[in-house]
């Protein structure tokens, strides 16, 4: 397990890799790792010869300053765990690595980046396409592993690789949650004890609302989740969505699409978590 913080020794290191016929597999974070995270590493060890994670936390992404600011910051326990699972390469690169000049880049993904996550933080997937176009040009990786948590990201991603022809498979993997249910995220370390208490709230309305279909329909199902939530005092739902899980186009009715994903964020002091369920 190696750590590179700058992009000509990474690049340098990929191409030796690769000069020998290597698979790459990419993990790409912002850190603050939990076993999320971690899963993703593993199955980039374990179908690649040589796994690259990339602890970055982009400010493109961030349309609020004080959330890029809060955002946890914990490189010593992260390397801590990511030396269970043996990644060869962790790159963990300052700002200007990145960004020698501002990207002005503007990406255009259509619907996908205008609903859910894209309406609520606009200019968010335009600094994530930044930074994982960038990041995919650096590491050159065959596979690149992302969490279902993220769903809209996902789908955002798999469209600009199609957009810009690069040769890279997009892998993504399953939600990984607390024993409560709650979906592991970098931000969870950002709750309080009661906050943290309550959150679980979120996964464990959204798995009671698989149970209530087709009992109820579309329009019924996403009200009866949203007033659930909102009955708890730590929890604001800022939205809730039932959509395709190719276009992410809000579905009207059960019959509407093969796999119906219901997306949601939920402001919980402070503090924004985003989950979804496969209906």
């Amino acid at each position: 397990m190696e750590i590179v913080k700058l992009v000509a020794d990474l690049k340098s290191k990929i191409s030796s890799y690769k000069s020998k016929g290597k698979s790459i597999g990419f993990v790409p974070t912002m850190g603050a790792l939990h076993r999320g995270h971690l899963s993703l590493t593993k199955e980039s060890v374990k179908n690649n010869d040589v796994t690259v994670v990339s602890i970055f936390v982009n400010p493109t992404q961030f349309n609020n300053p004080d959330d890029l600011k809060t955002y946890p910051r914990t490189i010593t326990e992260d390397l801590d765990k990511l030396s269970a699972y043996q990644p060869d390469l962790i790159f963990i690169p300052e700002v200007e690595e990145i960004y020698p000049e501002s990207d002005s880049r503007v990406f255009k993904f259509g619907h996908l980046d205008q609903v859910m996550e894209g309406k609520n933080r606009p200019g968010h997937f335009n600094g994530v396409a930044q930074v994982v176009s960038k990041l995919f040009n650096m590491v050159e990786p065959d596979n690149a592993y992302f969490g279902r948590k993220d769903f809209q990201q996902v789908a955002v991603i798999k469209q600009m690789v199609k957009d810009l022809h690069l040769s890279v498979s997009v892998v993504a993997c399953p939600i990984i949650r607390e024993t409560d249910g709650l979906a592991m995220s970098s931000r969870n370390l950002l709750l309080s004890l009661e906050e943290r208490k309550n959150a679980s709230k979120i996964s464990e309305t959204l798995f009671k609302a698989r149970n209530l279909v087709p009992a109820l329909s579309v329009i019924e199902l996403r009200d009866w989740v949203i007033e659930e939530i909102n009955k708890n005092p730590y929890l604001s739902v800022e939205y809730f969505e039932i959509v395709d899980d190719t276009k992410l186009l809000p579905i009207e009715s059960w019959e509407d699409t093969n796999e119906k994903i219901g997306c949601i964020t939920v402001q919980v002091g402070k503090v924004r978590l985003i989950d979804n369920v496969t209906f």
